[in-house]
């Protein structure tokens, strides 16, 4: 039985994911569709990587992700259809899926080439649609498209670092329910540079020596809960995905606050990191 994804920008009270998940049934009854998210900020190809990113390998080989963001078709947003991973993304080649592809390259990619026998001013609905139910079937790419090898590059995917390793400037690419803010600097990467020196992580006006493995390594559970206070607290960590997140601990914007209410960091925010240089010449010596 097919799985077939869908990811948006139509928020919940319109009818267009119901109109979407419809068409879907109407030509695959026994599919199953599974929604990761209608919520993703209107046409930001930047955090609908992100999402993308951090779920789509939790779902079986095979899987079809239709995403539509941003997917109405010009001569400068074309419709692409990718094998990655053993995974099929179905999207506007508008960058959604660079964040991907900078990491593992695709099986196949196609332009998508069946415009002209389908009427449609609803592409999600009528295109997509169509290509994910040819895939599910069985179908391959090249009878909906042709063959491309580079798709549209997004910014802001990849942190800056100077010459001299000494500093990673990275942006804040996400911001969750949590109001905790997610920049673009993996895990990975930042061990690549720091080589076990010590840092300091700026962002506005906050500092951080520390980046924590789960947000709870703030408390002190060796305290009495009445004597810890450890709500509000602005701490580091890698995420679930890998990134470097600048969070609150039990993070509420409605009262506790959060890393957006209290410490002023929203996408596209620089946060960057500062290595110390006396560390390796300690080291040396």
């Amino acid at each position: 039985m097919a799985i077939i994804t869908f990811t948006s920008d139509f928020g919940e009270k319109d009818h267009f994911v119901g109109a979407t998940k419809g068409a879907i049934y109407s030509e695959l009854p026994d599919v199953r569709i599974v929604d990761i998210s209608h919520l993703v900020s209107p046409f930001n190809i930047l955090e609908a990587a992100y999402i993308i990113q951090n779920a789509y390998n939790s779902f079986p080989k095979g899987t079809i992700h239709i995403i539509g963001i941003d997917s109405e078709i010009n001569k400068e947003n074309k419709h692409i259809a990718i094998k990655l991973d053993g995974h099929y993304f179905i999207c506007a080649n508008n960058g959604i899926m660079s964040m991907i592809c900078s990491e593992i390259r695709p099986e196949k990619i196609v332009e998508i080439n069946i415009h002209d026998k389908i009427q449609s001013s609803f592409p999600v609905l009528d295109i997509f649609v169509k290509v994910a139910c040819h895939i599910a079937r069985g179908g391959t790419l090249e009878v909906v498209g042709k063959s491309i090898t580079n798709i549209k590059p997004i910014k802001h995917i990849t942190p800056f670092v100077n010459d001299d390793k000494t500093q990673i400037v990275g942006s804040v690419i996400y911001v969750d329910n949590y109001g905790n803010v997610v920049t673009n600097i993996k895990k990975s990467f930042f061990e690549t540079i720091q080589k076990g020196r010590t840092f300091e992580i700026s962002a506005r006006n906050n500092k951080f020596k520390k980046i924590y493995n789960r947000y709870s390594d703030i408390v002190n559970f060796d305290l009495p809960e009445d004597k810890r206070h450890d709500e509000g607290k602005g701490l580091v960590v890698f995420n679930s995905g890998g990134f470097l997140e600048i969070a609150i601990y039990k993070s509420n914007s409605a009262t506790i606050g959060s890393a957006t209410t209290l410490m002023g960091l929203n996408l596209m925010d620089n946060v960057s990191v500062n290595f110390n240089t006396e560390s390796i010449l300690q080291r040396v010596e």
